[in-house]
């Protein structure tokens, strides 16, 4: 169990040196640009960006249990082994794809390019990474599906970033998202979490209004609440 909850931190170790590494080259700064110096306040950011965006992803899957009666129980086979698992698998990824996308190579693209265009081009590869991560090369409609909904998603990991000059905030609203859809409601790579579905699921049509609001509605609540939020904090 030990080696199983290390072995990610390797990796991250890894991204950490070669982020120092190119910060130090070109900007002759070191990895506080990114911000990850604990206080309060992040502290405190990192709670309410959690647990917003958890909520909002959540509202997917209450949609769904009203509209399409889904029914969900908890996993028979749950344990404090499985959530430790789980949370830490979901929050290394997290903290893996940040330092990728939101690490110091945005903190040396706002530098040189600017904070808009910076944002743009990090939420642009966020998008086309998925494509790998998510095996769909080839599916184009799958794949165009995937870089509209990641790449949005990049847009608001990334401004927060620019926004409080830290990785707090992205870090908070990747880990809630992920948590939620991947590990609580069980639609993550790694198997059954909290939640499972009950099996024999009723068959029920519903409308292509309503499925589409499924669909986009948890991401469309978590985009605007965490950029109202982030806009009503002064820039850093």
């Amino acid at each position: 169990m030990i080696g199983l909850l290390l072995k990610p931190l390797t990796g991250i170790i890894v991204e950490l040196a070669v982020s120092w590494l190119l910060v130090w080259l070109i900007e002759k700064r070191n990895l506080s640009v990114l911000g990850l110096t604990p206080t309060k306040k992040r502290i405190t950011d990192f709670i309410l960006y959690f647990i917003i965006t958890a909520i909002c992803c959540s509202t997917g899957f209450f949609m769904r249990m009203l509209f399409a009666q889904e029914q969900w129980e908890i996993n028979p086979a749950i344990s404090w082994q499985l959530i430790l698992k789980g949370a830490w698998w979901n929050l290394t990824s997290v903290l893996y794809e940040e330092l990728i996308f939101r690490g110091v190579v945005l903190f040396i693209l706002i530098r040189r390019i600017g904070a808009l265009r910076a944002i743009i081009i990090s939420s642009i590869a966020f998008g086309i990474y998925h494509w790998f991560s998510f095996n769909q090369l080839g599916n184009y409609q799958q794949m165009a599906f995937t870089f509209f909904t990641t790449g949005i998603f990049g847009l608001l990991l990334a401004f927060a970033y620019a926004r409080t000059a830290s990785l707090y905030a992205p870090i908070a609203i990747h880990f809630g998202w992920n948590l939620a859809h991947g590990f609580i409601f069980s639609q993550g790579p790694i198997g059954n979490g909290v939640f499972v579905p009950v099996s024999a699921q009723p068959q029920v049509t519903v409308s292509y209004l309503t499925f589409y609001t499924i669909m986009v509605l948890p991401l469309l609540l978590t985009l605007v609440t965490n950029y109202l939020l982030l806009k009503r904090k002064p820039a850093v």
